[in-house]
């Protein structure tokens, strides 16, 4: 079901049917998005839900679980069958490798911790089982997302030009489905830099020196099963299906969507994402109490309950592509 929302423009093609399959441009609003708007009509009417911000102590203790468990068993399935190794590492690894980078999500937004300091820190040893530093650069990449979501140059969420003339069609979108993870670690730094802080050097030098350790005690194994986790937990797994539901125009008129299937048991409650963007500050925790609190104001808003059959959709679906995403032009300064 979907209300009616801000009408929008499709350049280079029709925005419906198999006409939009061969469109050369994304969706371009001239409307403010829609979170600040419902966030202020739902405060008015539920002010009580003021009470649902803060942060979730319970975050760091799933956090130093889901790296325990990591660890653990890039350790142990090194003497595993083939069969075995990989389909833990697919069932296993890859979603507790997911949940990791929604933890780091939810701590970006200061949400494990009462200090930002705590925050960062909590997602320093998230990082760890990544391999890779990103938790620091992720941040201000994400905060950019919400606070300006949809703007050209700015939201480094939406994927770039290249890729949506590069990967068309359903071979080229399955490619870029299962190379999902290179794109949203590259992509951003491609569009907009940042300036290094002692916080990004913390996070580099604190992984650099886990994987260093890894590789000294154990060998290449775990840091390999590591990498494959990586790749399986941002390619076609499941959980990746959030990465298309979120703001992918399935429904031409809405740009956020909502998730409200079981697979939110295991990642912090992101599939809540229209109630995410609307209250960033309510923790994974409290964000269906937020859904059943103002329950009129996302009921009639389309919503998912497979990311399986979003990706299938996104796949197979003629009228998706990676120019199904909703743009803003940039506010001039004078404005």
């Amino acid at each position: 079901r979907t209300v009616s929302l801000p009408e929008l423009t499709m350049g280079g093609g029709t925005g419906s049917g198999a006409d939009a399959s061969v469109s050369t441009d994304f969706y371009w609003s001239t409307e403010d998005e829609p979170h600040a708007s419902r966030r202020k009509a739902i405060l008015k009417k539920y002010p009580e839900v003021q009470k649902l911000m803060g942060p979730e102590p319970r975050t760091k203790w799933i956090v130093f679980t889901l790296v325990t468990l990591q660890i653990s068993l890039s350790i142990v399935l090194q003497e595993a069958s083939w069969p075995v190794y990989v389909g833990a590492a697919y069932i296993v690894g890859a979603t507790a490798t997911h949940a990791l980078f929604l933890a780091i999500h939810e701590l970006a937004h200061n949400l494990g911790a009462k200090r930002p300091e705590a925050n960062r820190l909590i997602a320093i040893v998230a990082n760890l089982p990544i391999v890779f530093p990103y938790c620091i650069t992720f941040k201000q990449y994400h905060i950019d997302h919400h606070k300006h979501q949809g703007v050209d140059g700015v939201d480094t969420d939406i994927p770039a030009r290249l890729e949506a003339a590069i990967f068309r069609g359903p071979l080229g979108k399955l490619v870029w489905c299962m190379h999902q993870i290179l794109f949203y670690a590259l992509r951003p730094m491609m569009i907009k830099s940042q300036t290094p802080t002692a916080m990004h050097a913390l996070n580099i030098v604190v992984q650099v020196t886990f994987d260093l350790a890894i590789f000294k005690l154990f060998g290449a194994g775990p840091l390999l099963y590591m990498v494959l986790c990586l790749f399986l937990a941002g390619s076609l797994h499941p959980t990746a299906g959030h990465f298309l539901s979120e703001h992918y125009v399935f429904d031409k008129g809405q740009e956020t969507y909502s998730y409200y299937g079981w697979l939110n048991l295991v990642t912090f409650n992101v599939g809540y994402h229209n109630e995410h963007h609307d209250f960033p500050y309510i923790a994974w925790s409290k964000l269906p109490q937020l859904r059943r609190m103002a329950p009129e104001f996302y009921s009639d808003i389309s919503s998912y309950t497979s990311w399986s059959r979003v990706i299938w959709d996104f796949v197979t679906r003629g009228d998706m592509s990676m120019w199904s995403r909703t743009k803003r032009a940039p506010r001039k300064h004078s404005e």
